[in-house]
């Protein structure tokens, strides 16, 4: 039920001033007829030399800004000000408590709170290279194999650390602003997020979305890993058994997958090849409404580069062999972000984690819309593409066929 929104606000302000509790605080999307000044904050509080301060992180369309403020009256005029802000939705953490606050057409506030069945510590360090959203010593990581008996990560796994924690960096974000924007909707205990892990393999992405969107946003969600590996699948579901968690293991191609009923959510991490084009064809035989792929390698489209003539004036491009693969790379993605929307989605190309951690760092960040792109500009900027270098993409034949 809807209450009064200065009410809702009075009761995220008490959990936002509160240095103990406070785990972390992010404000998004906008009111209906107003724009924020910022287009997401994030909050939390960090214990410097000079005290606790309430660290607040502002993205504004290019960039983020930090800047401290002392506990006290600092804290209170910095809270108060964005309080001000028409943000439409506040995601609140507490070492208790989940709270989530949406602004309605009305201006009315509908408020959701849920006790955490395990309390959840806050980070107050102030270094933010260090800041983890699942903590080195998780279990999780442990079953996986990326820290020792001691919760210490293993130097050989720290590439694939990072890039499950950036990835689900990229996941938070882009689940909180669907859920902002309603083109996910609020799950519930009795019906949780769907979400699937097309290509799964050792289940590192499942287990730790899991794990953080469960533990730490609160969220009830149920996972399923897809592989086509029998080894895959007893191997993970041993894990799931040794962590106790509710995680579902298929074995099967990623094109042959069926899951009734379909994923809201569908993640494909390094899936080599054009297996990342039979998730994205997946994802959109689903409908599913959110999307992240990371690509893997970009041999298909490469190997055509090879067999065609290159287009005049371009062939100092496919002269040598690293830049016809890097060129390779990038017509791939283009070409899967703008076939994506074609079929409805609002898509963003995104690099997701530093290079040094994999060279395979971009990722493709989709949401459904619900309105496809017919034609008009899109699509002939594709046919143009593809005739020019007289390629055909492997999603578009796998779309074809649907």
């Amino acid at each position: 039920m809807s209450e009064p929104l200065l009410r809702g606000l009075a009761m995220m302000r008490a959990h936002l001033l509160d240095p103990d509790q406070l785990v972390r605080a992010v404000g998004s999307g906008r009111r209906k007829g107003m724009q924020p000044r910022w287009r997401r904050v994030e909050l939390r509080y960090v214990d410097l030399k000079a005290g606790r301060h309430l660290q607040v992180t502002a993205y504004d369309e290019t960039q983020a800004h930090t800047a401290n403020h002392l506990v006290g009256e600092p804290a209170r005029e910095a809270v108060d000000a964005l309080l001000d802000e028409p943000f439409g939705n506040w995601h609140v953490d507490t070492t208790t408590q989940a709270h989530q606050l949406r602004v309605t057409k009305k201006h009315e506030a509908v408020v959701h709170s849920a006790d955490r069945a395990e309390p959840l510590a806050a980070d107050r360090g102030h270094d933010r290279d260090k800041e983890r959203l699942l903590a080195e010593d998780d279990p999780v990581f442990r079953a996986l194999g990326l820290t020792d008996a001691r919760g210490r990560l293993k130097p050989s796994r720290q590439s694939k650390y990072r890039q499950v924690e950036e990835f689900l960096r990229q996941l938070d974000a882009a689940i909180t602003d669907a859920l902002d924007r309603g083109a996910l909707r609020r799950p519930t205990d009795d019906e949780p997020l769907r979400i699937a892990d097309l290509g799964c393999g050792n289940a590192y992405l499942t287990f730790a979305a899991q794990r953080f969107l469960t533990g730490v946003r609160g969220l009830p969600v149920v996972v399923t890993g897809v592989d086509v590996k029998e080894q895959s699948r007893e191997h993970n579901s041993a894990v799931a058994a040794e962590l106790g968690v509710a995680a579902e293991f298929a074995v099967g191609s990623i094109l042959g997958a069926e899951l009734d009923p379909a994923p809201e959510v569908v993640l494909a991490l390094h899936a080599c090849d054009t297996a990342t084009d039979e998730a994205l064809a997946r994802a959109i035989g689903w409908d599913a409404p959110l999307v992240l792929a990371a690509p893997c390698c970009h041999h298909d489209v490469a190997a055509q580069l090879r067999r065609a003539a290159t287009p005049a004036p371009y062939a100092m491009l496919t002269r040598h062999g690293i830049l016809r693969e890097r060129l390779a790379d990038t017509l791939t993605d283009a070409l899967r972000a703008s076939l994506l929307r074609q079929q409805g989605y609002r898509v963003d190309v995104v690099q997701f984690v530093e290079s040094q951690h994999t060279p395979r760092n971009t990722l493709l960040r989709a949401v459904r819309t619900g309105r496809p792109v017919a034609g008009g500009g899109v699509r002939k900027e594709y046919d143009d593409l593809v005739t020019t270098w007289g390629i055909e993409p492997r999603l578009a034949a796998l779309l074809a066929e649907v």
